[in-house]
């Protein structure tokens, strides 16, 4: 008996392990570089106080990428195939797609800032230099790959392995207050409206449009040609991996914050720059640790990459319903931000600010994904057996509307940072 379940275990493990993959690709996108720049910028000038909506934005990004990897399981379809579906004529195909293009070049701002900042820093490589780097790494990485969709999989969580235990060892080293952790992560609160602004890019940074539209092609891949038997199954699966996955790159979110807020409030609440917080690690924690901040940074930069150039690829054929030439697409994704970004940059602008704005702007966009993606899986025409529990739908609601709200609220006061 005890032989039989030991054998069944091994058996639904292996299931799960040869099942996981895209929650691993998408779990990237919520510590990408722009989540370095909102934590960072939200520890230093706030201290511990907005560690409540880091975890509530982790909540709120597993929920709505289980759902999105649901829709995928139970349509066999992504959800911009569906939206095209039901959008119907081109005059409202296009300026939707043209829209989703915008959330794709803003996250893929933040990444390619991101590389950029971390190999000028790490390897004092000179900013044309490692522009130039930062607009070829993500095409290599993919080339080499792009026979083996496994390989990139396990190299993703080479990646995400790096930024956690990277983070492992900066609370080990940063030594933060518990009392203010359990405080600040159970008390809401915004200090001023500076707070609001740097919460809204929280969010963006944290529930990814541009993932969300990822997710569900990832999955519609592993079920197409399955019984519905079979995709109960990997629904399942989906599950776990997700809560798994996302709940790792929740902690690490809460570690960027929490050693932020250590290092840097309140004696360098007015971090300018990546550069700065860097600068200010070493005399604090030692070099070690600005070390392995700028090698977390340049993994979470590299991975975030190659996930943003294929929801770009999501986004383009679903809309257009047309196959696109790979290399062709890559390019455009890769180097749609490269020159004005580079321009920006040697011009003066602060990244870090470059970085938090465009976070701003995706949360400002996350309506385009997550109120389809609600609408379509609370609709038994569409997702069958797979449709949302109604507890999954009031809490996806309420999530959208309370995200939607304070957006709109920033934007009434005017409050831009």
């Amino acid at each position: 008996m005890i032989s039989n379940r030991l054998v069944e275990t091994r058996n639904a493990i292996s299931r799960f392990i040869a099942y996981s993959g895209p929650a691993l690709i998408v779990s990237i996108g919520y510590m990408d570089p722009g989540n370095y720049g909102t934590d960072i910028q939200g520890g230093a000038s706030f201290g511990y106080s907005l560690l409540w909506i880091v975890w509530l934005s982790s909540a709120m990004a597993m929920l709505i990428q289980y759902l999105s990897g649901k829709l995928g399981i139970a349509t066999g379809k992504s959800l911009a195939e569906i939206l095209r579906e039901k959008l119907g004529r081109r005059i409202f195909i296009i300026p939707y797609w043209l829209s989703t293009e915008i959330v794709v070049a803003a996250t893929d701002l933040a990444e390619y800032l991101g590389t950029v900042i971390a190999l000028n820093l790490l390897f004092n490589v000179p900013l044309m230099y490692a522009a130039i780097f930062g607009a070829v790494d993500v095409i290599v990485i993919i080339g080499l790959t792009s026979r083996r969709f496994r390989l990139l999989e396990q190299l993703f969580l080479l990646f995400v392995s790096i930024i956690s235990f990277g983070y492992l060892y900066e609370i080990l080293t940063a030594r933060p207050d518990p009392t203010q952790i359990v405080l600040h992560s159970l008390v809401p609160g915004f200090e001023n409206a500076h707070a609001l602004f740097v919460s809204v890019g929280i969010i963006g940074a944290t529930v990814m449009p541009h993932v969300v539209f990822l997710h569900s092609s990832l999955t519609k891949e592993r079920a197409q040609g399955k019984t519905i038997e079979a995709k109960n199954k990997m629904r399942k699966f989906h599950l776990a991996e997700t809560v798994i996955v996302l709940t790792i790159a929740g902690i690490i979110n809460a570690a960027i914050l929490i050693m932020s807020a250590v290092a840097f409030n309140p004696a360098h609440s007015q971090i300018e720059s990546i550069s700065d917080a860097y600068k200010t690690l070493i005399p604090v924690f030692g070099i070690a640790a600005g070390m392995i901040f700028l090698i977390t940074l340049l993994s979470s930069g590299l991975a975030s990459s190659v996930a943003g150039t294929l929801a770009g690829q999501v986004v383009m054929e679903g809309f257009l319903g047309r196959k696109v030439n790979v290399w062709i697409r890559r390019l455009v994704t890769r180097f749609i931000n490269v020159i004005p970004t580079t321009v920006a940059i040697f011009l003066g602008f602060d990244p870090l600010q470059i970085l938090v704005y465009s976070q701003v702007i995706l949360s400002l966009l996350i309506p385009l994904a997550i109120i389809p993606l609600v609408i379509f899986t609370t609709n038994k025409k569409i997702m069958g057996q797979f449709v949302n529990r109604k507890i999954t739908s009031i809490v996806a609601v309420f999530f959208t509307m309370l995200i939607i709200t304070l957006d709109s609220y920033m934007l009434v006061s005017g409050q831009s940072g």
